[in-house]
């Protein structure tokens, strides 16, 4: 049965030579059938033999006939007024040749069997492609291609049906029902669909797949409609909303849709240029191992190493599925720049995995990006957030020195500079770690490199902000206050390759962001860059609304950079500033390691919580100069405990 099916959901992807010949076949069956049934209804079973040369005849002429009014180019799946006219014109023709023919014959009722003949013609050929019409959708319906969309239409007017004939012909959507507000048109069946009230829509998606809805009403009210999409959204489902031809035609976008934000938009500073000659020098020919290299920014890493023409590229990553996708992502891209490139799971608390991983693929420079960085996440998994981020920049940096890697550049954060959360006290360990080696295998040049937040990676506020607009709001911002700093993916990913390239040993880089913005701000800017407006609180006009939910644990008002400034060194670039921070004695970072792996080990949470108060610098008490209203001093909780 299922074979059936799927050779009949085939027929209508056939090519368009083959169909005209069976359209034609079937409609000289037809007039066969049309024309004995006509003879006999006036003439009787007798009346078939009388005249032979009129078969013959008939025969003939009707693939002529049919071909001569475009019967055979009527598209089943898209049935028109046209259709009609030209069944009729072809029933008129194929009655009058068989009126001539029986005349001439000197048969009796010769027109009163040409006027039967062609009304019963005309509405065989009119039945038939009205079946095979249903047929075909039925079976096409029960064959579902892999990847076609089911999609439900909102709006069973004239651009509704359009929509519907329109999808109806393609392999990428099917319509399987339109929903519409107007009690009128509901119960009733448009375009072969049935037309239900909204109010069912949670039913007849979970009964149908709906994976998407496509409100086609132009010429709604504007507050209406985004009325509208903001219901339909609740349910899900994706909604798209169809243009008015005005739109279209004057290119606008279309309305109520949420337009992609580019992550440059929203900086409010012009793009640092970060293009250097010391970048494609620095990794020209070497094995570069980028660990987290399914994350954002390792991926986005591996994808600007690939224009340095490295000899090789190691991706090293604990996930199975964004390794894939990273890989299979950069694969034509790596043969056609001529870069080997493997995928290698693992670990970076797996010491032995890690060094057999540098010494087999014979990596010379490493590119540390794996860690934990979500705060809200560390401070719920606090003894995790340490394994991974300490432990785990331990045993990389120690497995590359060991392995006499030329660099080793370990990717930090700002929430490390006088940390507030674990995840930023996590992140100063394993920047004392690093520096600490430095000291002591001086033939690997290790560095670090502080990031603001990158607008775009995950856990940014920027796919944050597009799901909240996307669902119709409110955004949402801890506090009015905070002020963050912002760069783009592209930049964080060319800060570290320039700090690979100017590392001497043990400096800290960071990139010449300008002044902090406010969140609030960028959240205002991402909302009018959608095309949306935001809403009054006062007058209650606009779409998105920001709601303030408060300062998560561990979050600080204001992030900084750099612990001293007074240590900041000049580098090539005018935009990348590098600094000699104060370290910890190799005893005192032994003693710190010690520590966490003994509060890792034991599930001490309490232990790591004094760790952290005691060894790492704590958050300044008065807020950065020039900006007002900084919170409180906070203390680095750990499983959100105060310390």
């Amino acid at each position: 049965m299922t074979g059936a099916l799927e050779h009949l959901a085939k027929l209508h992807i056939l090519p368009r030579w083959k169909k005209r010949i069976i359209l034609i076949a079937v409609d000289s069956a037809l007039m066969c059938a049309a024309l004995g049934l006509a003879m006999v209804l006036r003439g009787g079973t007798g009346f078939w033999a009388s005249s032979p040369n009129l078969w013959i005849v008939m025969g003939l002429v009707t693939p002529l006939v049919v071909a001569a009014v475009r019967l055979d180019r009527v598209k089943l799946t898209a049935p028109e007024m046209m259709s009609g006219l030209r069944v009729t014109m072809a029933a008129g023709v194929l009655g009058v040749i068989a009126a001539v023919m029986m005349t001439l014959a000197g048969l009796d009722h010769a027109v009163a069997v040409a006027v039967i003949f062609g009304s019963l013609f005309a509405l065989f050929a009119t039945g038939v492609r009205i079946a095979a019409l249903h047929v075909l959708r039925w079976v096409i319906g029960r064959t579902r291609p892999a990847g076609q969309q089911t999609i439900a239409i909102y709006g069973a007017g004239a651009a509704g049906m359009q929509l519907a004939a329109a999808l109806s012909q393609t392999s990428e959507a099917r319509p399987v029902f339109f929903v519409d507000d107007n009690p009128n048109l509901q119960g009733m069946t448009a375009c072969g669909l049935a037309v239900f009230d909204a109010g069912k829509l949670p039913e007849l998606i979970a009964r149908h797949g709906v994976e998407q809805i496509v409100l086609a009403a132009p010429s709604m009210e504007p507050a209406r409609r985004d009325q509208v999409v903001r219901r339909l959204r609740a349910h899900g489902v994706e909604v798209q909303v169809l243009p008015s031809f005005a739109d279209m035609l004057m290119g606008r976008e279309p309305p109520g849709q949420i337009r992609p934000v580019a992550p440059e938009q929203l900086l409010g500073r012009d793009k640092v240029a970060l293009d250097a000659p010391q970048i494609a020098k620095a990794y020209a020919g070497r094995v570069i191992m980028v660990t987290g290299a399914g994350g954002s920014i390792g991926g986005e890493l591996c994808r600007q190493l690939l224009a340095c023409r490295p000899a090789g590229i190691v991706l090293f990553d604990h996930s199975e599925f964004q390794l894939y996708q990273v890989q299979q992502e950069l694969a034509d891209l790596a043969d056609a720049a001529g870069v080997k490139l493997v995928a290698r799971l693992g670990s970076v608390t797996d010491v032995a995995r890690v060094r057999a991983v540098i010494t087999a693929d014979r990596a010379e420079i490493v590119l540390h990006a794996a860690a934990y960085k979500h705060v809200p996440m560390v401070e719920d998994n606090p003894l995790a957030g340490a394994k991974n981020n300490v432990l785990g920049t331990h045993a990389v940096a120690k497995a590359a020195v060991e392995a006499g890697v030329e660099r080793f550049i370990l990717v930090s954060s700002d929430k490390a500079v006088r940390p507030a959360n674990v995840m930023g006290a996590t992140k100063r360990i394993a920047e004392l770690v690093v520096q600490d080696m430095q000291t002591r295998h001086a033939q690997t040049r290790s560095a670090i490199v502080r990031f603001g937040n990158v607008l775009g990676s995950s856990g940014s506020v920027l796919p944050l902000f597009q799901r909240q607009i996307a669902t119709g709001g409110p955004v949402t911002v801890t506090h009015p206050e905070v002020t963050r700093y912002f760069m783009t993916m592209p930049e964080a990913a060319r800060l570290v390759l320039l700090a690979g390239a100017f590392a001497k040993g043990g400096e800290v880089f960071v990139l010449d962001m300008g002044a902090a913005q406010r969140v609030m701000d960028i959240a205002r800017r991402m909302i009018r860059l959608s095309g949306r407006q935001e809403r009054d609180p006062v007058t209650g006009r606009g779409d998105i609304a920001i709601r303030i939910t408060g300062l998560r644990p561990g979050e600080k008002l204001h992030e900084e950079l750099l612990i001293d400034r007074r240590s900041l060194i000049q580098t090539p670039h005018p935009k990348i500033l590098r600094a000699k921070e104060a370290m910890l004695s190799q005893i005192e970072v032994a003693g710190l390691l010690r520590a966490v792996r003994r509060a890792i080990s034991e599930g001490d949470c309490a232990l790591l919580n004094r760790v952290i108060r005691d060894r790492i610098e704590p958050m300044q008490k008065s807020p950065p100069p020039g900006i007002e209203g900084a919170a409180a001093p906070q203390q680095v909780s750990c499983g959100r405990k105060p310390v």
